[in-house]
């Protein structure tokens, strides 16, 4: 009976976490995370796009919800590295926010109306994302809040809004 060894090197890529552990990744995995996240970034892009021709004014959030101290927290800052012509660079990025946007609109007699907007291709919520949608309306932060998520129709790629208050109705 032959045993066959798999190459477990060539297989996984090790990465440090942001608290210093080491963490071992499979390859495939890790290019699923970039191309998912590449479409991600690019859904973001068609959500604001599509808010801004509505007539919305749109701009990223940059903050969160503490929801120990029940508080609104700006976010951290992610410093990511990267090499450019055989130099290191550091990039801050902001976006980490949640909601992902904040839109508001001109109502009638100088009132705006004020937005959040998730953006989830699958249009999905986490128990956590809820609990936070809770906190923001709750304390009116945002009159409401849209969950932006993808449709595909006919080689077509549309935008349907749900509206969070809908979605924490069925939560038990």
């Amino acid at each position: 009976m032959e045993l066959k060894s798999r190459n477990i090197v060539s297989e996984y890529k090790t990465v440090f976490n942001e608290d210093g552990s080491i963490k071992f990744v499979k390859k495939e995995d890790e290019e699923r995370g970039k191309k998912s996240k590449r479409s991600g970034g690019q859904f973001e892009l068609r959500v604001r796009k599509d808010l801004e021709e509505k007539g919305w004014i749109v701009d990223k959030w940059s903050n969160n919800v503490d929801l120990e101290n029940g508080k609104i927290i700006p976010v951290k800052r992610v410093f990511k590295k990267f090499k450019a012509k055989e130099e290191i660079r550091t990039v801050g990025t902001i976006g980490t926010g949640f909601p992902d946007f904040i839109a508001f609109q001109l109502m009638n007699d100088k009132k705006y109306k004020i937005i959040g907007v998730e953006v989830k291709i699958n249009g999905l919520l986490g128990r956590i994302e809820k609990e936070k949608c809770k906190w923001y309306l709750e304390n009116k932060i945002f009159s409401e809040i849209l969950v932006a998520r993808k449709l595909k129709e006919k080689n077509r790629v549309r935008v349907e809004y749900n509206n969070v208050s809908e979605i924490l109705k069925r939560m038990r």
